[in-house]
């Protein structure tokens, strides 16, 4: 029993990964603006030195994209990882309950959810250090 639960969240938690980052190819894959295309266009043929107009404004967005979509994938990764642990306490607190006062179950049941707190406390711990970093990348200093 145990073993097919074991088996059934790790398949669970691989379809969930395969689809954060097949939705995240989804949204790379978009066709290119048009706009930036005639930037491009233009900045090949060397028309203007400096970008002026449109074409200095739809450069100065792409590094936003890219913050907002690393942001995103990170969101959603965290979000299944929380729903994951939460599920992992659930089941931890079941363990313990039916436990029946054995000593190796009440262990196995409190590891459970001692993992699952930490796994909870890595993800957000994750999030502060995905900002930053990106903070910092990004800076203009």
């Amino acid at each position: 029993m145990l073993k097919k639960i074991k088996t059934n969240l790790l398949s669970f938690s691989v379809l969930t990964l395969l689809a954060v980052f097949g939705f995240s190819g989804v949204a790379l894959a978009q066709s290119p603006d048009p706009q930036k295309a005639l930037c491009n266009g233009a900045e090949k043929l060397q028309i203007s030195a400096t970008p002026t107009g449109d074409c200095a404004t739809s450069a100065a967005g792409t590094e936003d994209k890219v913050n907002s979509l690393i942001t995103q994938i990170i969101n959603i990764f965290s979000v299944i990882v929380g729903i994951i642990a939460v599920i992992m306490i659930i089941w931890g607190g079941l363990k313990y309950i039916t436990s029946g006062g054995d000593s190796g179950n009440v262990t196995g049941a409190k590891n459970t959810i001692l993992y699952a707190i930490i796994g909870l406390i890595i993800v957000a711990l994750a999030q502060f250090i995905v900002r930053f970093v990106l903070s910092k990348a990004t800076s203009t200093t």
